[in-house]
């Protein structure tokens, strides 16, 4: 709402308008960050004005702290004339890192002109490490987390991180030795006091970190931190280092994250001695520090996605470009994974015989809309494997239009792969993979083509560019180029402008699966999953549905 009317004001260079927002001082922060992020309004909105000294209309927004209005002043001529947009890297050589005193007045800058409060940076640099921890860490194997915190902005970090991922299903745990009376920190501790978050003494910590946690969080020092180490965090970093001796190798260790700097690091030199901390992962903040360059763990993530164009520019950073709605964004390729140490270790209700539904479709519709209602992309999409005469078979995704208990209904092109093995053969399989369910169900069993009638009506329901998409794919067959898609289909849009009807193609139809054989697969822990088959069997002249458990 800010937003637009900020944008309003400053298009109709509305003075009244502006003036209700200088009201606060969280307005006028606001403001001024929104203005910073649109620096082509500027032009405009101060010819009209009649403003002759722009940085004076910032002392309105930020008061006339002498600190402030030097780098405001001084800042506001570099930003006067920018209308660029950040420069994205793909490039993950070409990223952009800061030293010590970059990274300073970058902070400077933002709590200054830019109009950031700590505790706003504060939120954002927590809910990105957070965010990098679930993109790696997923909370039913790695569940629970230490978050270690310093006194300092850094350990602020640590406790927000903590909250969040309460909130993502984690379990967490807080070691704050050296408690910040500052009101923003006692405000971070309630909040986790009332999430009933234990926080643990130096003294409370088990000996041996490795068999109570699984993700320690490294939020100490930051890249401000100058000096040794002090007790008691002297101690918890050599805690933290012995986890990677090797004569703890054969143990699990609990994987640790550090938040913007390994603490102990130096910030623009790293581990110098050889014998600091060696995080998993490193979540560094806004931009990537000098020490990053030496850090060799499989995991770096960059979040603090609030860089306006002003720090961009000023510093000539080159950035990643932050994925979707995403607070963070890996750094570099990720590491290369051993696939055969790949396993999910299945948390699912048990499926026993006397759950089953008698009837295997009522049993495959009960899972269907468990599919549906969590809210899983596509839950209709299934593997179809067909074999012609030759006996190679053949494997694709489709998606399911219909189901009774006749069988199941999928659409497609009658002179297709599949097709022309389904004419071969008219025995198939199906395949419905759910998996944040934890199922499957197999289907297997003769083909034969819908009625006309039926893949008539069908297509009509279809919108009209899925319609002309039918008919210009040829499907299977060899093409020249995508362009030669695009200019059948800008043909067939032109021929049918005028809204009349689209002619169903002979070559285009549906197939009905009448099943032989039902399997519905439930994971569970150690492999042990939970296999019921369904098969046909005749008694007194009807037909029956037969349920036999199968070995995992």
């Amino acid at each position: 709402m800010l937003a637009k009317f900020t944008n309003l004001a400053t298009k109709n260079n509305n003075i009244k308008m502006l003036a209700l927002l200088h009201k606060s001082r969280t307005m006028k922060c606001l403001l001024t960050q929104l203005l910073l992020l649109h620096p082509p309004n500027f032009p405009n909105y101060f010819k009209n004005t009649h403003i002759l000294n722009p940085p004076s209309v910032f002392s309105g927004f930020l008061g006339s702290n002498s600190r402030i209005s030097f780098h405001r002043s001084r800042y506001f001529s570099e930003v006067k004339a920018m209308a660029s947009i950040p420069k994205i890297v793909k490039n993950p050589e070409s990223i952009s890192y800061l030293n010590q005193r970059e990274a300073a007045e970058v902070d400077e800058i933002l709590m200054g002109p830019l109009g950031f409060s700590v505790d706003q940076l504060m939120e954002l640099a927590g809910l990105s490490v957070a965010t990098s921890i679930a993109e790696v860490y997923k909370s039913g194997e790695y569940n629970r987390v230490l978050a270690i915190c310093g006194p300092g902005n850094n350990g602020g970090d640590g406790l927000v991180a903590a909250r969040h991922l309460y909130h993502f299903g984690y379990k967490p745990f807080v070691c704050y030795p050296k408690r910040t009376p500052n009101p923003l920190y006692s405000g971070l501790v309630t909040q986790l006091e009332s999430l009933s978050i234990p926080f643990l003494s130096v003294e409370d910590l088990p000996v041996d970190l490795s068999s109570s946690f699984d993700i320690l969080v490294d939020a100490m020092f930051g890249f401000s931190f100058h000096g040794t180490p002090r007790p008691p965090f002297d101690d918890m970093i050599q805690s933290l280092v012995a986890l990677r001796n090797p004569d703890q190798k054969h143990q699990k260790s609990p994987v640790i994250v550090s938040v913007d700097i390994p603490s102990g690091w130096h910030v623009e030199e790293g581990d110098i001695s050889g014998e600091g901390i060696q995080p998993d992962m490193l979540v560094s903040l806004t931009a990537p520090k000098l020490c990053a360059k030496k850090f060799s763990g499989p995991h770096h993530f960059l979040g603090g996605r609030f860089v306006p164009p002003p720090i961009v520019d000023k510093f000539k950073l080159n950035l990643p470009a932050y994925p979707g709605t995403s607070m963070c964004v890996r750094i570099g390729k990720p590491p290369r994974i051993d696939i055969s140490a790949l396993r999910e270790n299945y948390i699912s209700p048990e499926f026993s015989e006397d759950q089953a539904e008698a009837d295997p479709f009522d049993q495959f519709q009960k899972w269907f809309d468990d599919a549906v209602a969590a809210g899983l992309k596509e839950p209709n999409a299934m593997a179809l494997s067909t074999t012609g005469k030759d006996g190679k078979p053949s494997s694709r995704m489709v998606l399911l239009k219909g189901v009774d208990k006749d069988g199941f209904v999928w659409y497609t092109n009658y002179e297709s792969q599949k097709a022309h093995q389904i004419s071969e053969n008219p025995n198939a399989a199906l395949l419905f993979y759910w998996d944040a369910l934890n199922r499957q169900v197999r289907v297997e069993g003769p083909v034969q083509k819908v009625l006309e009638e039926e893949s008539e009506q069908y297509f009509h329901s279809r919108p009209r560019g899925s319609q002309i998409g039918a008919i210009v794919s040829k499907q299977s067959t060899v093409i020249p180029g995508r362009q030669f898609l695009h200019q059948q289909q800008e043909e067939l849009e032109e021929k049918y402008s005028d809204g009349s009807s689209i002619p169903k193609p002979k070559f285009w139809g549906g197939y009905r699966l009448k099943p032989e054989l039902f399997e519905f697969w439930q994971g569970q822990p150690s492999r042990l999953h939970d296999r019921l088959r369904y098969s046909p069997v005749e008694t007194d002249g009807t037909t029956v549905w037969k349920i036999e458990r199968l070995s995992p």
